[in-house]
């Protein structure tokens, strides 16, 4: 645990009880003035890539290092599951995926919409409560009432169905067909041309996308840049406005096709894939900015986050040396830690102290109900399910764990559950995509993995059989939880 220094990686990204320790979860009051909201999404960002978590990084994040200098850096938040889709459905719909029937997981950019008609999403309420709504990026959650979508005419549901007032996007991963831009709810132009695999075995790793529908002049390098320019066009607008609004700029990078433009070439130490993270903090550094130019900096409340750890295996480490997902265990995908424990800082000047760090234990699941106590919202009792207040832990004034529990699953629907610094995991290797997999259990031997982050964060030491009563006590209230539809107190 050399890299991030064990001492401080221990005692300050593990913490189950926050420097700031948390209320409760009852909606808060209403600020004087409803700040403007912007969600920014990283896609594929491990922990360690950012300098203000990992000193060690070797990726200069320059502008992501200052929102954590300005605001509070959290060092246990987590998704809700390892891959992008059903993060990025508990991120909106503050329920965890797995209770969705329709089973979120990884999805091709011709799918149908996994939210439900008439599901309350933070876009919604947000709405209800006199916000502009507007996303621009990745959208990865299925568009239209049909698989697969038909891109030759409008689709419904679209984003604009589920509380956006406007959306401009990309159906689903940046390596996965088709290749659009969609407004709304129509494409810019239909897919009428098309492009070959680019695989991993033509060129270097990380430059990679599958073969299929693209619309014509489709160009790979100019996405997130494109986004970017959206995003920075509907704050310099809507900053002239009395209106507040609500900003989902979620990012398609750094996730495959890595492909940073020429001028963020060689600024890394890890490759194509640390200079296209150079290039998402530069990104991120234009969206801020305009808030900054645009004189509104200090009514705005600003997430920045990911939505799972980073593709980043042993491999890339001995290579570069640079640990994208610091010493978490695992990569993207996978049921140990480094799958969801993710970079989050957030800036409100006014109510976040800044230069401020909480270790409490955190989802992103969470950011529903944050936003409703933010707007002064009561959360009906079919939305928001598995959200939890963290205004208080914002604002510094909570006094216990916001959770008591936290809930995760990797890539291939293995779940964990943390209670404190226990964790349990119900099943036996990753869960996703770091070796092994899958490992079948024998008779007498481990069934799930039980770790103590507090001693343990590596996840080496499996204590299932030192420790059977917890074990037993949170298997329990797994079950529970899938059971009751909802941990937040109705």
């Amino acid at each position: 645990m050399a890299n991030v220094g064990r001492r401080d990686f221990v005692k300050g990204a593990i913490g189950g009880a926050s420097a700031i320790a948390a209320a409760g979860t009852a909606i808060g009051k209403p600020a004087k003035r409803a700040p403007n909201i912007v969600f920014i999404l990283a896609d594929d960002l491990g922990w360690g890539d950012i300098g203000a978590n990992n000193p060690n990084s070797g990726i200069p994040t320059p502008n992501i290092d200052r929102l954590a200098k300005q605001g509070m850096r959290f060092t246990d938040m987590h998704s809700s599951s390892a891959v992008c889709t059903p993060s990025r459905y508990s991120i909106l719909t503050g329920q965890y995926p797995w209770r969705n029937t329709d089973k979120p997981g990884a999805l091709t950019g011709y799918a149908a919409s996994l939210i439900k008609p008439g599901r309350l999403t933070v876009a919604g309420m947000l709405k209800q409560a006199g916000y502009y709504t507007a996303g621009v990026g990745k959208w990865h959650l299925g568009l239209g009432d049909k698989q697969p979508t038909d891109y030759s005419k409008p689709f419904h549901p679209a984003p604009t169905d589920h509380g956006f007032d406007y959306f401009y996007g990309l159906p689903a991963s940046l390596d996965m067909a088709p290749y659009v831009y969609f407004e709304n709810d129509h494409c810019i132009a239909p897919p009428t041309a098309s492009t070959e695999d680019q695989a991993n075995e033509k060129g270097p790793f990380g430059k990679f996308w599958r073969h299929g529908a693209m619309m014509p002049g489709f160009d790979f390098d100019q996405v997130t840049p494109t986004f970017t320019s959206k995003a920075v066009e509907i704050v310099n607008r809507q900053a002239k406005k009395a209106e507040p609004f609500f900003l989902y700029f979620a990012l398609p990078s750094p996730h495959t096709p890595w492909l940073p433009l020429p001028e963020y070439r060689g600024k890394s130490r890890a490759g194509d894939y640390g200079d296209f993270v150079c290039q998402v903090d530069a990104m991120v550094g234009k969206v801020l900015a305009a808030i900054e130019d645009n004189g509104i900096a200090g009514e705005t409340l600003i997430y920045f986050t990911s939505d799972n750890g980073a593709m980043w295996d042993e491999d890339h480490i001995e290579r570069f040396g640079h640990r994208a997902n610091a010493d978490w265990r695992g990569r993207k995908a996978d049921v140990w830690e480094a799958g969801h424990r993710i970079p989050c800082f957030v800036k409100w000047p006014g109510h976040v102290a800044p230069g401020s760090v909480s270790n409490e234990m955190l989802s992103l699941t969470d950011f529903m109900a944050t936003v409703a106590a933010v707007t002064g919202q009561a959360l009906p009792a079919d939305a928001a399910e598995d959200s939890f207040n963290t205004l208080p832990v914002l604002e510094g004034r909570n006094r216990k764990p916001i959770r008591e529990t936290m809930i995760s699953e990797s890539g291939k629907g293995m779940r964990s559950i943390r209670e404190g610094f226990w964790k349990l995991e119900m099943g036996l290797g990753s869960g996703g995509f770091s070796d092994p997999i899958s490992v079948d259990p024998v008779p007498g031997g481990p069934q799930v993995q039980l770790y103590d982050l507090r001693t343990d964060p590596a996840e080496r030491n499996n204590l299932w059989d030192k420790h059977p009563e917890i074990v037993e006590r949170l298997t329990q209230k797994l079950k529970q939880a899938e059971a009751a539809g909802r941990t937040r107190p109705a």
